[in-house]
């Protein structure tokens, strides 16, 4: 069944611009033509825009919520274990459904942190089926580790500080005996049989060079090359980790993962903010991306990534929300501002045009995802698109303005209407179609006051570990 959608304006892409007085005709998920020129009646203005992506996230509820604030990743990460999902269709369809009411088709889950509460196939599973549910493309990587559960090295001095209880807590929660390189693939290769498919794309998903040993990042760089199926890690995201990286790879971490067949266009970097010069040139080199997280990158005090210089020596920038938008509402357009903000240009120096960046945020993330084509909408390309309110984004409309250039000054997920992805509707009228957001968030709330209760001892561990994992950091790996 052919679909129409009529706009005052639509963004195709930075080669085409805008095109004016627009009716988009899709079918079976598939544009199947746009007619420029046409005529309508007066009503409300729309402006059409590619579909957006989340390139790097996790699917996770709210760390705020839970007192994970103003700390950097080192110890932000162990807290956000009061946040372990309860329940992960949920978890997933909460998380998933605010990508898709900002606009995004497409959205990375680099899983960090699993339930426990059921065997991981199962799990991924249950996050397929929400991701089904709200419509939206996903790719998905277990987020492996088997080194370094709680500092970057030896853990014995942290857990010593601590009280029998809390160490007690402590280890439980977070020391268990690692999965082996052969069982990580294996797993992977399980959940691919269970879940991939057009929407889904499974992919390997080492945690971090700090977390994993050679022979892991060995064995999926191999693992890798021989399926060809695609890479998405985290790297040199704090300074402790870039001075964890130069005492353990003095000829260079990034070097190394080149040498090992790590680096090619299958792989996908999160953060990448103490890389250097040097270390871009061989990313760039290698034709894998990096995803910058912007707001998650200034809410843990992590630093500002090389972006522009990244971009310059032709390296692939996607725009990624980590579970940590300015707002932690997962709004990805003002995400794109602020990247824009900053990385843009200097002075009367551009980095690109807010439309040159639009299309190759848009286009690298669905690389990075695996979802198809580039997120130009032309004939025959993906279905996948958002409408905006445009009259709200024009609301003065005292002369003519670019339509990408206003987005990029004033835009919002507040202006979205609708979202299309593969020719469905996931979102009208900025409500979600295939789920109950609100719901959702109301049903997962009262789990998490229910089960607080259960993460007492982390409660009382944590003053005490936060100060004993600041000393630990500040003694061993501050690079200052």
């Amino acid at each position: 069944m052919t679909m129409e959608v009529a706009a005052h304006s639509l963004f195709s892409g930075a080669d085409r611009g805008l095109l004016e007085n627009v009716l988009l005709r899709h079918d079976s998920g598939i544009i199947a033509d746009i007619s420029a020129g046409a005529q309508f009646p007066a009503g409300p203005r729309v402006l059409i825009l590619p579909a957006f992506v989340n390139a790097h996230d996790h699917a996770r509820p709210t760390a705020s919520s839970f007192g994970a604030l103003g700390m950097p990743l080192e110890s932000w990460i162990l807290r956000s274990a009061l946040g372990t999902p309860v329940d992960p269709y949920l978890t997933a369809a909460s998380a998933l459904a605010r990508s898709a009411r900002a606009g995004c088709a497409s959205m990375m889950i680099h899983y960090t942190r699993p339930s426990g509460t059921m065997p991981l196939v199962e799990e991924a599973s249950a996050i397929a089926r929400a991701a089904s549910d709200v419509g939206i493309r996903i790719a998905f990587a277990i987020a492996v580790r088997d080194q370094n559960p709680v500092v970057y090295g030896d853990e014995a001095p942290v857990l010593a500080s601590l009280s029998n209880d809390d160490r007690s807590t402590i280890e439980q929660l977070f020391v268990r005996a690692p999965m082996s390189p052969k069982a990580y693939i294996e797993l992977t290769d399980a959940i691919a049989s269970a879940i991939a498919g057009p929407m889904v794309d499974v992919q390997l998903g080492p945690a971090g060079v700090q977390w994993c040993s050679k022979p892991l990042l060995e064995t999926v760089a191999e693992n890798s090359a021989l399926t060809g199926r695609r890479i998405h890690m985290h790297l040199l995201e704090t300074i402790y980790q870039r001075a964890w990286a130069d005492r353990h790879f003095p000829d260079g971490i990034v070097r190394y993962l080149r040498d090992i067949g790590f680096l090619s266009e299958r792989l996908t970097l999160a953060h990448c903010i103490h890389a250097r010069p040097d270390e871009i040139e061989m990313i760039a080199a290698s034709g894998a991306r990096i995803v910058t997280n912007f707001s998650s990158n200034m809410h843990l005090r992590s630093g500002l990534a090389p972006i522009a210089a990244a971009h310059k020596c032709g390296c692939a920038i996607a725009v990624g929300v980590d579970g940590l938008a300015l707002d932690e509402d997962d709004d990805v357009l003002r995400e794109m501002r602020l990247v824009q903000m900053m990385h843009g240009g200097l002075g009367f120096q551009r980095t690109w045009t807010p439309s040159e960046f639009l299309g190759l945020a848009i286009a690298n993330g669905r690389r990075a995802t695996g979802a198809p084509g580039t997120g130009e909408l032309v004939s025959g390309a993906p279905a996948d698109f958002v409408t905006i309110d445009f009259d709200r984004l024009d609301r003065d409309q005292i002369m003519p303005v670019d339509a990408i250039d206003l987005l990029f000054a004033r835009g919002n997920a507040s202006l979205l209407r609708d979202v299309v992805v593969d020719g469905r509707t996931i979102v009208s009228e900025g409500r979600c179609t295939g789920v109950d957001l609100p719901a959702i968030d109301a049903e997962l709330r009262n789990i998490y006051r229910t089960n607080a209760a259960k993460l007492s001892g982390l409660h009382r561990a944590w003053q005490p570990l936060s100060v004993s994992l600041q000393g630990w950091f500040e003694a061993q790996l501050d690079c200052r």
